[in-house]
């Protein structure tokens, strides 16, 4: 009988890639108090309580690792799953793979070196400070390339300018995986465990979490962004959307791509039906891409009527997991409104019971707890409405 299958995040790869390796033992995946969670779909859950177990593939389909479901607990965007991890293969592709070592391949490789963990771009001082401090050593640099590791760089970026410094120290590079998991305490502890896992004498200079609070963040202007718009039919979220894309057009200030529900409909999601199931992967497909569009500095500007909290939730975790900011604006112009406004008869329509599961009339909108930004545009006037939006997204626009 087959198993249910899952994609993991991003991020959950990274951590699968530190069991594959044995530099996280017991390979497990922990309960919503944990660092090293796994989230899936309720309907996966389901699928993976029943069957007892859970088989992971990577992006391209390939099984990797099969988790022994012992219990689950209720997640944000999802069911946790809690359990221990058998490792099926490991990834063999992408930027760098040959840097990825195991711990035991580094201690073969390079066993009297001494380690110093990369988190950042190091600095000529920090090159020389190392220097002086290995005192003719070997030295083996450990860049922490993991989602949301890296300070001031992406782990492409980070690897980069971490063998530009290796030529300089005439140092080794080794890759690792080590994700960010929002929990500078937490994160920390992790770190100390892989690092200590990967070195094989003397480590010097790990960060600590205070060292990690005072790092320069990378500014929100040059960072990808998420402005993702959600309400009922309408509201008034299209129009606000396609003004704010005509706005940074304008402005030049970056580079925009608008993801309105109708292109996106012919376009990304053709084929799909108006069942609840159809429009949550039509939602689904729409924060992948413009997670994407994230992940390489763009912004994306969302409108779709997105009524359940646990597909947001895990739109917000693709972009977040692109290395994204992720911007909830909620359009709570209430239903009446919409309604009175409705040139196209469609809430008629569904009162007459025409058009099944219609949000607001015969399916529920959840209306967002975390939106960072909520308008209501009864009686308000476009550019009022555009205004408070700029004003919010400022930081990403200057």
């Amino acid at each position: 009988m087959s198993l249910p299958q899952h994609c993991p995040s991003a991020r959950e790869l990274d951590d699968l890639e530190l069991f594959a390796v044995g530099a996280l033992a017991p390979a497990r995946f922990e309960s919503a108090d944990g660092v090293l969670t796994l989230v899936v779909p309720d309907a996966v859950g389901v699928a993976a309580v029943e069957a007892g177990t859970l088989e992971l593939v990577e992006p391209e389909g390939t099984p990797i690792a099969r988790v022994t479901v012992e219990s689950t607990y209720p997640a944000p965007a999802g069911t946790g799953i809690v359990g221990s991890v058998e490792t099926l293969a490991r990834n063999e592709v992408g930027p760098f793979r040959r840097l990825y070592l195991t711990p035991v391949e580094v201690a073969a490789q390079h066993p009297d070196a001494v380690t110093v963990p990369v988190t950042a771009p190091l600095t000529s001082g920090e090159i020389e400070a190392i220097r002086d401090r290995a005192a003719g050593r070997p030295v083996a640099l450990l860049a922490l390339a993991g989602v949301g590791t890296p300070v001031d760089t992406d782990p492409i970026g980070l690897i980069r300018s971490t063998l530009s410094a290796a030529e300089q120290l005439s140092a080794a590079v080794v890759a690792v995986p080590l994700a960010s998991h929002g929990d500078a305490e937490a994160d920390h502890a992790l770190g100390t465990t892989v690092v200590a896992a990967y070195a094989p004498g003397e480590i010097l200079a790990l960060p600590t979490p205070a060292d990690d609070a005072e790092s320069t963040e990378q500014p929100e202007a040059s960072r990808g962004v998420v402005v993702f718009f959600t309400g009922l039919s309408g509201s008034g979220k299209s129009t606000i959307a396609r003004a704010l894309t005509d706005v940074v057009l304008e402005s030049g200030a970056r580079s925009v791509t608008s993801l309105d529900g109708d292109i996106v409909r012919r376009n990304l999601s053709a084929g799909l039906t108006f069942s609840k199931e159809d429009r949550e992967t039509n939602i689904r497909r729409i924060g992948w891409v413009a997670a994407e569009i994230a992940r390489h500095g763009g912004m994306a500007i969302c409108s779709p009527i997105a009524p359940f909290d646990q597909t947001r939730q895990q739109v917000r975790q693709f972009v977040e997991d692109a290395g994204g900011d992720f911007v909830l604006i909620h359009v709570a112009t209430p239903l009446e409104e919409c309604e009175r406004r409705d040139k196209k008869g469609l809430y008629a329509k569904a009162r007459a019971g025409e058009i099944p599961e219609f949000t607001g009339i015969s399916s529920p909108y959840e209306e967002p707890t975390d939106a960072d930004l909520v308008i209501d545009t009864t009686g308000r006037a476009l550019d009022d409405c555009l205004q408070e939006v700029l004003d919010l997204l400022d930081p990403y626009l200057s």
